[in-house]
């Protein structure tokens, strides 16, 4: 064996897995939501709330972390021709990791799969950080909702385009 070998130092990244959240994740993700997305505004996205959406069958609801320790989380809900995006959030300490990219992501593709035409979601305007988030993965904003936020704040509505629209569509014969 060479004896640089033994000097090399390898590393181990852990990447986090994304699993779907169940009715035991739905404190931490109402708690993140409060404190991170409805800072200041009330709290909407209540532990009951989110139970309700998690049991959703036309909704996805996934978590990063151990149920004791979500570090992320997000929230689709999906209709025929759209997907709603209601709700992503991660740790502030675990920011700038990847891990939002890896939650859009994964949320995306049952849309892309299912041939769902457009994703819609609400940023906070007073949030720059998040419309810059949204719009590096393919989210051009498409309008501004006034006093969106509990009559507080307003949203910017962003959209990504995922598919041709079935009545744009040319069939091949």
């Amino acid at each position: 064996m060479h004896r640089n070998c033994e000097t090399i130092k390898f590393a181990v990244i852990s990447i986090p897995l994304i699993r779907f959240a169940t009715a035991q994740d739905a404190h931490a993700i109402a708690a993140m939501s409060r404190d991170y997305i409805e800072q200041g505004l009330g709290w909407s996205w209540t532990m009951a709330r989110v139970r309700a959406v998690i049991s959703d069958p036309c909704s996805n609801a996934i978590a990063i972390g151990a149920r004791s320790a979500i570090i992320g989380f997000g929230i689709m809900q999906y209709s025929e021709l759209s997907a709603h995006l209601a709700l992503l959030a991660v740790h502030p300490d675990c920011r700038q990791r990847g891990l939002g990219a890896r939650l859009i992501d994964w949320l995306e593709q049952p849309a892309r799969i299912a041939g769902i035409e457009r994703i819609l979601v609400e940023a906070r305007a007073d949030n720059p950080r998040a419309i810059a988030f949204y719009a590096k993965h393919g989210y051009s904003e498409c309008g501004r909702v006034v006093r969106y936020y509990r009559g507080l704040i307003d949203a910017v509505r962003l959209e990504k385009r995922l598919a041709v629209p079935v009545h744009e569509s040319r069939s091949v014969l």
